[in-house]
């Protein structure tokens, strides 16, 4: 197994010879990950990471997504069931049954990303499949134990500059904490290298009422902030107090993955649903809305406070319900679905889309909108900025259809740059690599229609790679 140099560059000579110089430009850039969803005791505790299944396979949704379709139980790859139900807990037997199914993923994001990180994070430059399970095991097994593979000492090797994790208003902020002192204690940020680990901040489970245990974790929030969450307005007050914690913790953004991208500007309404969804006599289209009253005044608290608004809809979450009710959610059950953006997001927009207090990042799992809804709000409200192509779309094809699709209306500077957006922590260069590499081969292609010289095309393959997500996720500080 090798890695082409040329990979994901255009066929054409020419253009790949273009694409080549510009990618050059972005190589020794650091990697600014603002949207993520790594645990950040990852950091704080600096453990050795598990056996090469339990790092790999067992977490990665795209992986044991990939091999449910084809028959391979999450039972047989370790996934922990719901009510206790065994799994398999040997680690190389888990190895051995992926690298057998390892030809499933040819052509695909997960075989890009894996491949990178077993040769150019752990130097291991052979296929895997069957034959070679055990090799790679040992192998893997081997590097995972020495000190230069702990999380810091790849941290500081991958040469990230930023790492924003994600918490809910519930969640403790104590391994940001333990990372604030350890930097206080050097005299500079805790990374050899200065990088620096922060928190966002995703309030779902308190904004879905319907989500099991909501009214047990609304009552937790107030005992963690000291506020009456009895009421709408103590509700609110704890969110704003929870948010200052997070901001203290290092946080630039708030995360939002509703539903729908629905906004309703009805506070009276808000707190009626919320007095009857805490009573237990919320009806189902109630509970279905009030994530739409939240998110306006969520954006009424990011005009106060300055986070970032990130919003992330139209994922159909527990589409598979026999595998959601065998092994909870985040494990490969989610569907994509339409999400329309113009009309939902026209409350928000009105009350918030032109004040420059505001900054609202749209993502989509409907690519129908890039262009006829994400692309002109991006390039029609100074709030608006179109995010990077998303989970089922993070893929050179869903990148390079996204460029495509944006950049005719929206341009360069109306998009907020890569998110890697992932759980699993040794693939972040890989995925930025990949993120890189697309947006060369599409800048070449403009270059080599003579739409773009040479030289402004490394320019903005820089800025989307570095200066656009610092800029857009307020980073520069």
């Amino acid at each position: 197994m090798s890695l082409h140099p040329d990979r994901l560059f255009p066929a054409d000579e020419r253009t790949r010879a273009i694409a080549r110089e510009i990618h050059q430009r972005t190589t020794d850039l650091p990697l600014v990950s603002p949207h993520g969803h790594v645990d950040p005791r990852l950091m704080s505790e600096n453990q050795p990471f598990p056996d090469p299944a339990r790092l790999f396979v067992i977490p990665d949704h795209y992986l044991t997504r990939m091999l449910f379709s084809q028959g391979v139980t999450p039972d047989q790859l370790g996934v922990p069931s719901v009510d206790g139900s065994p799994s398999e807990v040997d680690g190389r037997t888990i190895w051995r049954r992926f690298a057998e199914h390892y030809h499933l993923f040819r052509g695909t994001p997960s075989k890009l990303w894996l491949d990178y990180t077993f040769a150019e994070v752990f130097g291991i430059y052979k296929n895997l499949n069957a034959e070679t399970a055990d090799e790679f095991y040992d192998h893997l097994s081997v590097r995972l134990a020495e000190p230069d593979y702990r999380p810091r000492a790849l941290f500081d090797r991958f040469n990230i500059e930023v790492l924003a994790t994600t918490e809910t208003p519930i969640d403790s902020l104590d391994p940001h904490a333990a990372l604030a002192g350890m930097a206080a204690g050097n005299g500079r940020r805790w990374g050899g290298k200065g990088g620096k680990v922060i928190t966002t901040f995703r309030p779902d489970n308190l904004v879905e009422p319907d989500w099991p245990g909501w009214a047990e974790r609304v009552k937790q929030l107030g005992e963690i902030t000291g506020e009456d969450t009895s009421t709408f307005d103590g509700f609110l007050a704890a969110l704003r107090a929870r948010r200052q914690d997070f901001i203290a913790a290092g946080a630039t953004c708030s995360d939002h993955g509703n539903a729908t991208a629905g906004t309703v500007d009805d506070p009276v309404k808000a707190a009626q649903i919320f007095d009857r969804a805490i009573q237990g006599e919320a009806s189902y289209l109630e509970m279905q809305s009030f994530p739409a009253h939240m998110l306006i005044e969520f954006a009424r608290m990011s005009v106060e406070d300055g986070l970032v608004m990130q919003l992330h809809p139209g994922s159909l979450r527990n589409h598979n319900e026999w595998l959601y009710k065998g092994w909870g959610r985040d494990v490969g059950g989610d569907i994509p679905r339409a999400t329309e953006y113009a009309r939902s997001l026209k409350p928000l927009l009105d009350a918030f889309g032109n004040d420059p207090r505001f900054r609202l990042v749209l993502y989509t799992l409907d690519e129908t909108t890039f262009s006829r809804e994400i692309a002109p709000l991006a390039g029609g409200y100074a709030a608006v900025f179109a995010g990077a192509p998303w989970w089922f779309l993070d893929s050179p094809e869903g990148m390079m259809r996204f460029r495509e699709a944006i950049h005719e209306t929206a341009g360069f500077y109306n998009t907020a740059g890569f998110v890697d957006d992932t759980r699993a922590f040794c693939s972040i260069p890989a995925r930025h690599d990949v993120a890189r590499r697309v947006d060369a081969a599409y800048l070449s292609r403009l270059v080599a229609d003579h739409r773009m010289t040479e030289d402004e095309a490394a320019e903005v393959a820089v800025d989307l790679a570095y200066n656009l997500p610092r800029k857009i996720y307020g980073l520069e500080k």
